[in-house]
């Protein structure tokens, strides 16, 4: 059984924009921009941590400059009840950066980035077609990145 969470009001969505937007702001700087003491802030944001309301602070990396030039959105049609199987088999390969189970006319789709186009087609050659389960890939180059969450 899942643990009660608390509802979050207008002041918990305040604080996850402010840490979507910069997580590493000083809880002083949080605290003023979310108009809160910093107890409060501190409290709030513990509390958000043990709710599993935010499930870890990371860095937004650009793909091509940390080396990886070649993106592409790749959708695969599964055998019937096979999503189980493959969804850990998917998340193993370090490539993929994103999963998500959808509906519609294919069941996931994955968001894969490579060094090249040549280990693009290693990771959807090798690795994303010859998977059990998988009936068909279809692949859609990414030839421009806009990441919404980072200032124009």
């Amino acid at each position: 059984m899942e643990p009660s969470r608390t509802p979050l009001d207008e002041i918990d969505r305040r604080i996850i924009a402010e840490l979507t937007r910069d997580a590493r702001q000083s809880i002083t700087l949080l605290a003023q921009r979310t108009h809160i003491s910093r107890a409060h802030a501190y409290s709030r944001i513990r509390r958000l941590e043990q709710e599993g309301v935010i499930l870890r602070y990371s860095a937004i990396v650009d793909p091509v400059k940390s080396g990886l030039n070649a993106s592409a959105y790749v959708t695969l049609k599964l055998r019937q009840h096979s999503w189980r199987e493959l969804r850990e088999r998917l998340a193993s390969i370090p490539e993929v950066q994103h999963i998500g189970l959808v509906g519609g006319n294919f069941d996931v789709i994955l968001l894969v980035r490579a060094r090249d186009n040549v280990d693009l087609r290693r990771v959807i050659f090798d690795h994303l077609q010859s998977m059990p389960g998988v009936l068909d890939t279809q692949t859609f180059l990414i030839f421009e990145d806009l990441d919404t969450r980072l200032p124009g």
